[in-house]
């Protein structure tokens, strides 16, 4: 098969999203265009209320566009029931959100186990695939820890582990890094990175320019439509970041 015939992942043609409020119309999205290829690392960026936000939840299943189209690998988004959907949120893609979205009550390996439940597989499949997942993020050894007894970035792994759980082919990431401090938000991108290099697309929105530039590629949204889309040169490498830090120092009990 030649590149000319590979399928896109995301296909949005002519897309437009309007909101109503009261009487006033809010066009969120004015004639966006964008494939988006298997295998792809694409940020998303623009200032708050550029419509970044928006397409993200067109791209994840979340709304229908107002007019135009989208095709999530070759299949017409909009001829889909609400059902249909759903599957496809639960088996297709996987979401990771700023606010890490756990439950409280519930362990690391109950939160990332949730996906599962809804999509009816067995329970020790369940459990075996959510410890492989935690294993792949590095807390295998936090399993049983409830978030409060996690740190921001282990809440983080938490989440990205509950989006692979269901080995999704897609990712939607929503600010990922937004409430971490700067070498947690590396671990974060070298786990994305790791997954991208393993065949993943994934999308991330961020308004943070170091962040995007671990990204293959970025595309950039103002007043609804895209006014930038280039390949990152020189893209940064998280792995490589990392390596080259001073080691953290643990605590030594008493």
């Amino acid at each position: 098969m030649s590149s000319t015939d590979v399928i896109p992942t995301v296909r949005v043609i002519d897309i437009h999203k309007d909101y109503h409020l009261g009487s006033n119309i809010v066009r969120a999205l004015r004639g966006v265009t964008l494939d988006v290829m298997p295998g792809e690392f694409i940020a998303i960026m623009g200032p708050s209320g550029s419509g970044k936000s928006t397409f993200m939840n067109l791209a994840g299943c979340l709304d229908r566009p107002t007019s135009g189209e989208y095709y999530l690998d070759g299949v017409s988004v909009q001829a889909l029931t609400k059902d249909q959907l759903a599957a496809i949120r639960n088996r297709r893609i996987g979401f990771i959100f700023q606010g890490f979205n756990l439950l409280s009550r519930m362990t690391a390996l109950g939160n990332v186990m949730l996906p599962m439940i809804y999509s009816g597989v067995s329970g020790r499949d369940r459990d075996q695939r959510a410890k492989e997942a935690l294993a792949s993020v590095g807390l295998q050894d936090r399993a049983n820890h409830r978030p409060s007894e996690l740190s921001g970035g282990q809440q983080q792994r938490v989440a990205v582990a509950r989006a692979l759980v269901n080995r999704p082919s897609f990712i939607l990431a929503d600010e990922p890094t937004g409430n971490l401090d700067s070498r947690t938000s590396v671990e974060v991108m070298a786990i994305l990175q790791k997954l991208n290099a393993q065949g993943i697309t994934i999308l991330m929105v961020t308004h943070e320019a170091d962040i995007a530039s671990y990204c293959r590629r970025n595309v950039q949204f103002r007043d609804g439509k895209v006014v930038r889309d280039f390949v990152v040169e020189n893209r940064r490498i998280a792995e490589d970041e990392l390596a080259a830090l001073p080691p953290i120092e643990e605590e030594v009990a008493a």
